[in-house]
């Protein structure tokens, strides 16, 4: 017998793992990449984490799709920022279970608990995410950590899992949970806390702003994650560093639609509009400057592409700041 677990690479999906495959069932583990899940590549701690848990591990790059399908229309709405959350559940799950067949696999494991999340994670909103999951009548979905608490899932009627082995955990408390891990002996594990760039209101913020003035592609994904970001006067994007983790951030986004701008001396890495006009490149070299180790009273000789400008930077980082659309 085999099964599919969505993994967030959590503690709680790390225990629905484990009490399924102390079954004696075969669990592959697939984390679904939105490009949602933070600032940093973590794909080798979640294949350390499915390990501990008894599972193979698998990655599906869903965030072509996930842009055009699901971010900006779904069916049941919004949370408190820019997260879909139920709408988002119900892909996931359709996906798993195209992965469940492609592997030959019987039924779809989650780390879902009654109640720990307001929006997606209520009973009713449960049923909802397996209309969208198109799961109403297989009954495929199998939640371990809350199983007593619903009503029985395929696996559970047809004796394929013990439901007796299952648990019956609500709300947010993680006591139980904790206890497990003592019982485990796991020392690997997420803490509480983290998860989705779209329930942060900062980050949601940025996506408000920036599809006001352009059409949101993946690579938008993770420029929106680092640095103070402007919007200059004729409507170009400018971002510049704030930290090594932003520069090394930005560095590493691949688009067509930024281009960088250098400095001659030690500073932040900064992209602007690749179609920027003279002006905004102007402002961008001279914010850019701003930011580096520079003095008010020299000129720099700063590169936009491959033009270069000489300007001095502002006397102080508040003039800077009149720009900033989001520090």
């Amino acid at each position: 017998m085999r099964a599919i677990s969505l993994f967030s690479g959590g503690l709680d999906s790390m225990i629905a793992i484990k009490l399924i495959v102390d079954q004696g069932i075969s669990v592959t583990a697939v984390h679904i990449k939105t490009g949602f899940g933070g600032t940093k590549d973590v794909t080798d701690i979640l294949e350390k984490r499915a390990k501990i848990a008894g599972a193979k591990f698998k990655v599906i790059d869903v965030r072509e799709e996930y842009l055009q399908k699901i971010l900006f229309d779904p069916k049941y709405g919004y949370g408190k920022n820019f997260n879909p959350c139920i709408d988002c559940h119900g892909y996931m799950f359709k996906v798993a279970k195209g992965v469940m067949r492609e592997l030959n696999a019987s039924f779809v494991v989650t780390g879902e608990v009654v109640g720990q999340r307001p929006m997606s994670q209520r009973v009713d909103a449960l049923k909802q995410v397996s209309n969208l999951a198109d799961d109403k009548e297989e009954k495929l979905i199998l939640r371990p950590m809350s199983a007593k608490l619903l009503e029985p899932s395929t696996p559970e009627i047809e004796g394929w899992v013990d439901r007796e082995k299952l648990l019956d955990i609500s709300g947010r408390s993680r006591e139980r949970q904790l206890a497990l891990v003592d019982k485990f002996g796991w020392e690997e594990y997420e803490s509480p806390g983290g998860g989705c760039l779209l329930t942060e209101a900062h980050y949601s913020d940025r996506i408000r702003e920036f599809i006001k003035h352009d059409d949101f592609t993946v690579s938008d994904i993770d420029l929106l994650k680092f640095g103070r970001h402007f919007r200059l006067p004729d409507g170009a994007k400018l971002v510049v560093g704030r930290n090594q983790e932003d520069n090394e951030g930005l560095e590493s986004v691949d688009s067509n639609k930024y281009i960088k701008v250098t400095l001659p001396i030690s500073g932040p890495y900064s992209v602007i509009s690749k179609d920027a006009t003279s002006q905004d490149r102007i402002l961008g070299a001279k914010l850019s400057i701003t930011y580096a180790k520079s003095s008010a009273d020299e000129n720099y000789a700063v590169v936009v592409g491959d033009e270069t400008i000489n300007i001095a930077p502002f006397e102080t980082k508040q003039e800077a700041q009149k720009y900033f659309f989001n520090a």
